[in-house]
């Protein structure tokens, strides 16, 4: 096969090292997919269905992992036709992860992944990581494969493989000799094989891009495909949420949106006023926080976990933050953009365990003083990824308990 051209390795994105580890959560991740892919045609809506997938329940809720992929793991190291608006369809495991669907190579290769805006590159397995759906570059009349190795080290391990190039399709919306990594060891992804999901999608922007190679947002704008230079994230509380690529979807929107800049390009990190619990507390020594759809959780500086923890009566059991069922919660607030973004108990808790509640905060250890703001938080609010003009916008998410005002 003919070799791909990638460019120079800057070296500060040849390994992006975990400051942290992956703990288990008492979760078993065990939905399927459910995707509708959309494709506006002037000032109407085309909606296409994509097949449903089912995943056999699972009911042991003893173990099981988080999604921690995007920027906890990787921090502390160095026209196609008219423009459209894409909607693709997320799954929803058990309010722990989000995934959707793309297509790789000619003819296209259905493969699920998750779009992480906590990393910037897309890498999907191979026959022999041994998943149950992979890429096989073998069929595809447009791979172009390379020597080129393409690793991340996570906290538990690395995954590896090559980079390559062919033809990358996110519904109606293609990128041909698009650059991403074929992976072949996904070993050190705990538990990854038993996921129902196939790899990772990167949404970050090109500053952490291993080996500096185009990420797809990059290329959706360059193409002239995309609406609008912007991405919207809406994830269903126990159903299917929705990525819009090219705007936002106001149906999902229930307020106005509440804007913060992006502080250092790369993550999409925002500056954080302060992080509140009720009306008795508040902590304004951490400057940063970072929205990170590939993070289950609300992520944070251990002292401050701790000390949150304590005023929200929670104890800590095996790595999780606990509180009896019937114990009341004051509302935790995280300060974006100068609006109190706030937290209730029943955004907080992520599962039952006969009479403990196990709540969506964990403490993690970073070289920089940062909270992320994971799917806890984004579940409750509508989050729009403002790439041309380097922004993040905060809506409240339409539920059937509120009202669409906008």
């Amino acid at each position: 096969l003919a070799q791909a051209v990638l460019p120079p390795t800057p070296p500060a994105c040849i390994s992006r090292c975990a400051q942290t580890t992956i703990p288990a959560m008492a979760l078993k991740i065990v939905a399927g997919l459910l995707a509708t892919l959309s494709t506006p045609v002037g000032a109407s809506l085309l909606r296409i269905p994509v097949r449903r997938v089912e995943v056999q329940h699972d009911d042991d809720t003893t173990s099981g992992p988080q999604v921690l992929l995007g920027l906890a793991s990787q921090l502390g190291t160095s026209e196609r036709g008219q423009r459209v608006e894409e909607e693709v369809v997320l799954s929803n495991n058990k309010n722990m992860a989000y995934y959707g669907e793309i297509r790789v190579g000619e003819p296209g290769q259905k493969l699920t992944v998750i779009f992480d805006t906590g990393s910037s590159n897309l890498w999907v397995p191979t026959k022999a990581t041994g998943s149950g759906e992979f890429y096989d570059f073998g069929v595809s009349s447009t791979h172009v494969g390379s020597s080129v190795i393409f690793q991340i080290s996570y906290g538990s391990g690395d995954i590896s493989g090559l980079f390559c190039q062919d033809t990358v399709s996110i519904g109606e919306m293609a990128l041909p000799n698009f650059t991403f990594a074929e992976v072949n060891d996904t070993s050190g992804l705990r538990n990854w094989a038993g996921m129902p999901f196939d790899g990772v999608l990167g949404l970050g922007f090109p500053e952490l891009a291993v080996r500096g190679v185009p990420t797809v947002m990059q290329a959706l704008v360059q193409s002239g495909q995309l609406a609008e230079p912007v991405f919207g994230f809406y994830l269903g509380d126990q159903q299917e949420g929705q990525l819009v690529l090219g705007g936002v979807d106001a149906s999902h929107v229930a307020s106005e949106f509440t804007f913060a800049d992006v502080t250092h390009p790369g993550y999409w990190s925002v500056a954080l006023d302060s992080v509140k619990v009720g009306d008795f507390m508040t902590l304004s020594a951490t400057p940063t926080a970072i929205v990170d759809s590939g993070t289950s959780l609300l992520a944070g500086p251990s002292e401050e976990v701790e000390v949150l923890a304590l005023m929200l009566g929670a104890k800590s059991i095996k790595g999780m933050y606990v509180i009896r069922c019937n114990h009341h919660l004051p509302a935790m607030a995280f300060t974006l953009g100068g609006r109190d973004f706030f937290l209730e108990k029943e955004d907080l808790v992520t599962q039952k365990i006969g009479h403990l509640c196990v709540l969506g905060i964990q403490a993690i250890a970073l070289p920089q003083r940062m909270w992320i703001l994971g799917d806890v938080f984004m579940r409750k609010y509508y989050v729009q990824f403002d790439w041309g003009q380097k922004r993040v916008g905060f809506a409240l998410a339409a539920t059937a308990q509120n009202t669409n005002l906008v």
